[in-house]
């Protein structure tokens, strides 16, 4: 059976932060012995330093992760310029697998991610769930969980997020054993039969009166809005001028497109978010799923009274769901708009806690590896979703 345990910190030191992390979520165990090392980290860091200090102490694992904006582990949150996190993951090696591939953006995203799962399902037959980690600077995130679902069907779960930088929206990177990616993927199988998943996300937006047509597009890229350059219409109606960076339209410039009155009931909002993470000199932007002329993207508002109330609404569904079950770890992604952009240092904290205190067991916080990513993977209406702006947790648990 497989065992997790985490650990995160802010040590400015690479090496120690490395040694400090592996050896605090290795308590009980042999790190020699750990199957799969999962990290997330801010920018900080030495990424080749850090993979090479992980291999040191974790000689046989396997090692993914991300960048992003801010880590989240049972200490807390941590936004500082050097934070790491990480999960370590024991048993025997054919419950946890992993593949990768080194490139999947908006242009190829089915077909590198039906890879993915096809390369992992020649390893042991098809896992329990998945999680799946990928850039979030350019993805198209609806065909990637259609390439996943082409070979493992839509009765799999997959959970997971895209990588981020600090917030500026320029470039993004992957750890994959040994090396450091900018545009890879990576899809990791759980096969431990005892072990089951329950996913969910939770924002707190409400539209504004504005809503966006697009009327020119290619896949993920939106070219035009209302005919003219789709950047230009954007951040005109968010009174910006069209030289703002992505970065600066991030915290206030969340659009929204409209849920079924089905799905919108159990979100617990009317719209499902995007975020917009680059934009090119033509006047195009990214969108992180596809999006076809004639979509209509409200504007959103950020509402915090309704973040909390959410938040409430989705712990109590989350315990309802894994019942008895006993709560083994718990991966998180949360928006990196969630974080120091849009909360204070002590609003964040509340809003940690409010997700912790109800899954710790004997008073404890389970192992828990989150980051505050560019998008967060999670089912809704009873199938595989892409969200951004949310708080998704992905609650594993053994029965």
């Amino acid at each position: 059976m497989l065992a997790f345990e985490s650990a995160s910190n802010g040590i400015i030191d690479t090496k120690k932060a490395v040694e400090s992390a592996i050896l605090a979520a290795s308590a009980g165990h042999s790190a020699a012995d750990c199957r799969l090392v999962a990290l997330h980290l801010t920018m900080g860091h030495d990424h080749n330093a850090v993979l090479q200090s992980v291999r040191k102490h974790c000689p046989k694992a396997r090692i993914i992760g991300c960048t992003c904006a801010g880590v989240i582990g049972r200490e807390g949150a941590n936004e500082s310029m050097r934070a790491i996190a990480v999960m370590l993951v024991f048993g025997e090696a054919h419950e946890v697998l992993m593949t990768y591939v080194e490139h999947l953006d908006g242009s190829n995203s089915d077909l590198a991610a039906a890879k993915l799962a096809r390369d992992l399902v020649k390893q042991s037959g098809k896992p329990k769930f998945v999680m799946l980690l990928a850039s979030g600077i350019d993805v198209d995130a609806d065909k990637a969980i259609a390439g996943i679902e082409s070979v493992l069907g839509d009765d799999i779960t997959i959970f997971g997020g895209t990588s981020a930088d600090n917030m500026k929206g320029i470039a993004s990177y992957q750890f994959v054993d040994d090396s450091v990616h900018e545009h890879a993927a990576m899809l990791v199988g759980f096969f431990d039969p005892s072990l089951e998943v329950y996913t969910q996300a939770s924002h707190g937006f409400t539209p504004a009166a504005v809503e966006l047509t697009v009327t020119k597009s290619t896949g993920n890229r939106v070219h035009q809005i209302a005919g003219e350059p789709a950047w230009r219409s954007f951040t005109r109606h968010l009174g910006q001028p069209e030289t703002a960076k992505p970065g600066d339209t991030i915290p206030s410039g969340a659009v929204g497109i409209r849920l079924s009155d089905a799905d919108a009931e159990e979100y617990g909002d009317s719209h499902i978010l995007r975020v917009i993470t680059h934009s090119e000199a033509d006047g195009t932007f990214l969108m992180p799923v596809t999006c076809p002329a004639g979509t209509k993207l409200s504007l959103m508002h950020r509402d915090e009274a309704r973040i909390f109330r959410n938040l409430d609404v989705m712990m109590r569904q989350i315990l309802a769901a894994c019942g008895t079950k006993k709560i083994v770890a718990v991966f998180h992604a949360d928006c990196g708009a969630r974080g120091r952009l849009t909360l204070d240092r002590v609003t964040k904290e509340e809003i940690v806690r409010a997700m912790q205190k109800p899954l710790a067991v004997n008073g404890k916080v389970s192992a828990w590896l989150g980051m505050y990513g560019f998008g967060e993977f999670a089912r809704l209406g009873g199938r595989n979703q892409f969200h951004n702006y949310t708080t998704s947790l992905y609650v594993i648990t053994r029965a």
